[in-house]
């Protein structure tokens, strides 16, 4: 019997003990960075949307839809650093010279100039550049209408 025992026991902890390692999978903060987790994507809800909503009517607006400031920023051959840096100045110091969009400008009027840091800005410019962004339901036919007309 205690060579059952003994047998019984020395075959539990042969197969038991396995000596293969095991993988840890890394994955990168880039990877999980998706669209929803994205910190630029929360500061610009937090920042920008009390005047650019993509949910806000039409006529009740305080500012253009965010979509609107990318498809007006964003033109074929604009890299990203340039974009950044547009938004950068913009921010910092909006003047009707400067204006990328004539027709916002006209209807609200000059952005106020904003205080935020240089790092916020660049991570909302970041999701803003890399990622869909919502649109209003009106903007597309919107959009459509005004471009080629240079009324922005």
């Amino acid at each position: 019997m205690k060579n059952i025992i003994f047998v019984f026991t020395l075959s539990i902890l042969i197969f038991s003990c396995n000596d293969t390692k095991k993988e840890t999978a890394y994955v990168s903060m880039k990877a999980l960075e998706t669209e929803s987790t994205h910190p630029g994507k929360k500061l610009m809800e937090t920042n920008c949307y009390a005047c650019h909503n993509p949910t806000a009517s039409h006529d009740d607006r305080l500012g253009p839809p965010m979509i609107a400031i990318k498809k007006h920023y964003i033109n074929e051959g604009v890299t990203k650093e340039e974009f950044i840096s547009a938004i950068q100045n913009w921010i910092k110091n909006p003047t009707e010279d400067s204006a990328k969009m004539n027709g916002a400008v006209r209807r609200f009027g000059i952005m106020p100039k904003q205080v935020f840091p240089e790092e916020t800005i660049e991570q909302i410019s970041n999701y803003i550049y890399d990622n869909e962004i919502e649109q209003p339901e009106w903007f597309e036919e919107h959009f459509k209408s005004r471009k080629g007309k240079n009324r922005g």
